[in-house]
């Protein structure tokens, strides 16, 4: 409710300001160019599509597959000469093959509806055996539950959307030597909710040669925990959870495949904290050198508070023995993409501090070569108290081709070392405070390559309705990860702008 009020209380302050502008415009006789001549219109979508082998929710093996579609649109409003309102509204909708297997475990029927692993044939339409990668065959039927974590599960989780909608409003003065502006955000997903807000005060000085501008900003989170199957049965049921519940009559196996009842995920309680928030103080610089070069330079502050940790992603102990589910023929093949059919039951979730601070510091040069080109470059340095220590390396080259067609490539390498609450699978010790297998968190280089075409109809001659083009952008990357994950992007924008 609190929060609710405080959202409130932003927009109320937002259109205070919005009428008292508005007053004083009327009583001015002076031309006074709008910050914003027209309403503008942004339709964007972008498709990501990843493959890896180091699944977080699989303690650090098996599937990363995850496709994720993000159409949006950006609304900006002038509301006076002085004033704008952005209105940011889209959803993310993605399938992933990691986070279905917060529930690894497939029924029969599901394997016979969704996955090759047991395949019918012939007229009978029978089940064929499950097969090994040695040839050798298991049972005659897929008579039990099973799973891999090279294997998407058809449990609900495998998809999500998330909501989000963010506003901005901005006010200038009327040298348009002073900007002000606040905002507010929320997006939801299934298991996550998030309310954000913050301000900012941008000055210009020495004729607009020099920029200095403050934002701060607040988001205030809340999971929904969900924890994997066999480590929620446990929460619920305790010690007896293999009497009751899902685990009723299922056959939990050792390594060496022999029917066990010695699992006890002992080492797994919930959390009692869902909440998450994050707070950021930024102060950037910008200078124009000459005529030709530009400058900036970013500092960041970010606080996290609460549960940093992602409650379904698994951890396994080295120092603790082995329990499965599904057929034991796989379980010498757990670790390859050759098991398709046995899961390892968690030791516990990863967990990892409850505070974290965040520090980058970025740079910004742009050198205008000549009309046809224009070089871009980024550097920024991040450290943080978890240990990580991270480089990133951008340049751009935006490439006029013609008075309406612009062409960009694009490169960007980043560079982190590990936190010191990272192993990978199977190789934390229970004695551990705190411990993560998610590769994420791991040291690893990456390379994103991107090229960019940009068409600009200056005068928008292209009209739907009242709206005319002014822009259309088209970009693809490809992002490539030392560990392994490699993702496609693919991005298209398109922007309008109403009559004068």
């Amino acid at each position: 409710m609190m929060m609710k009020r405080t959202i409130l209380f932003v927009f109320l302050l937002c259109a205070s300001f919005t009428l008292v502008n508005a007053q004083q415009a009327d009583s001015s006789k002076v031309y006074k160019k709008k910050v914003l001549e027209s309403t503008e219109v942004d339709l964007l979508y972008s498709l990501y599509n990843q493959a890896g082998v180091h699944s977080p929710v699989n303690g650090g093996i098996g599937t990363e597959q995850l496709v994720d579609g993000t159409p949006t649109i950006v609304v900006s409003m002038p509301l006076s000469d002085n004033d704008v309102l952005t209105i940011d509204a889209g959803i993310s909708a993605y399938t992933s093959a990691s986070s279905s297997n917060i529930n690894p475990f497939m029924s029969v029927a599901s394997t016979l509806k969704s996955t090759n692993v047991f395949n019918t044939t012939g007229a009978s339409r029978g089940v064929t055996p499950v097969v090994t990668p040695t040839g050798t065959t298991t049972t005659t039927t897929p008579s039990k539950p099973y799973g891999s974590p090279w294997i998407a599960s058809t449990g609900a989780s495998h998809a999500d959307v998330n909501k989000a909608v963010h506003a901005d409003f901005s006010h200038s003065s009327d040298s348009r030597n002073f900007i002000w502006g606040t905002n507010v955000a929320y997006s939801k997903e299934f298991d996550y909710i998030s309310y954000g807000f913050g301000g900012n005060v941008t000055g210009l000085f020495n004729e607009k040669n020099t920029e200095v501008g403050l934002k701060g900003s607040a988001y205030l989170d809340t999971w929904k925990p969900i924890y994997p199957t066999e480590l929620r049965e446990y929460m619920d049921y305790g010690s007896n959870f293999q009497s009751s519940g899902y685990f009723k009559g299922v056959t939990i196996m050792n390594q060496s495949g022999n029917t066990s009842t010695a699992y006890l995920p002992s080492a797994f309680t919930p959390w009692e904290s869902k909440g998450r928030n994050s707070y950021t103080a930024s102060l950037f610089v910008s200078q124009i050198l000459s005529q030709t070069l530009q400058a900036a330079v970013f500092f960041d502050i970010v606080s996290q508070q609460g549960m940093l940790s992602t409650p379904y992603q698994r951890v396994y102990f080295a120092d603790k023995p082995n329990y499965y589910i599904g057929y034991s023929a796989f379980i010498p093949y757990y670790t390859t993409p050759d098991n398709r059919a046995v899961y390892q039951l968690a030791d516990d979730i990863e967990r990892l501090p409850k505070s974290r601070i965040k520090f980058p510091i970025g740079v910004r040069l742009n050198y205008y070569i000549n009309e046809t080109f224009v070089l871009r470059s980024y550097y920024r340095y991040y450290v943080d108290n978890w240990g990580i220590r991270a480089h990133t390396v951008n340049f751009d080259l935006p490439v006029k081709l013609t008075q309406s067609f612009t062409f960009t490539p694009s490169y960007r390498f980043y560079k982190q070392s590990q936190t010191d609450y990272f192993a990978p699978y199977e190789t934390h010790l229970s004695t551990e405070q705190y411990y993560t297998s998610d590769y994420d968190l791991s040291k690893f280089t990456s390379n994103q390559f991107s090229a960019a075409l940009n068409y600009t109809d200056i005068f928008t001659n292209f009209k739907i309705g009242s709206m005319g083009l002014k822009n259309v952008n088209l970009k693809y990357s490809h992002y490539t990860r030392s560990d392994g994950l490699d993702a496609n992007i693919f991005s298209f924008g398109i922007k309008f702008v109403g009559d004068k």
